[in-house]
């Protein structure tokens, strides 16, 4: 079993999370998660915690924060932006978020887990489900 790092670049205009997920899926990368990421925004999309829809908004803004688990089977990520004057909000990262410059993304992948996700009753979202080949 093997672990693989990755390193991506995003640049002006890209989806950050549609962009994400296509390099996932190109990669066919069933089990990964952000390492680290650094960018800027000019459009982002967040869902905030026990909200049904997310909020969207316009500007220029720092990628402070990235996490998330990544799968071809869906990815799940959280990102924190900050705008000119250093106020941060964060959130569950949506499609929608337009990268301004740049977002320099580092991931690792490994062949140990598959990353499923499937519908919670209990939540009433789809959570990670972790399965073994």
């Amino acid at each position: 079993m093997g672990e693989s790092t990755f390193a991506l670049r995003l640049k002006p205009g890209d989806d950050l999370k549609d962009g994400i997920q296509q390099f996932v899926n190109a990669n066919s990368i069933r089990a990964g998660w952000i390492v680290g990421c650094v960018g800027s925004l000019t459009e982002y999309h967040l869902r905030f915690a026990n909200q049904e829809q997310g909020l969207e908004g316009s500007g220029h803004f720092e990628i402070v924060s990235l996490t998330g688990t990544l799968s071809v089977n869906g990815c799940h990520l959280h990102a924190s932006i900050s705008d000119g004057y250093g106020h941060t909000i964060g959130g569950h990262l949506l499609s929608g978020c337009k990268v301004y410059t740049t977002a320099e993304i580092i991931l690792t992948a490994t062949d140990k887990y598959i990353f499923m996700r499937e519908h919670d009753d209990t939540t009433g979202w789809k959570e990670l489900k972790i399965e073994e080949p």
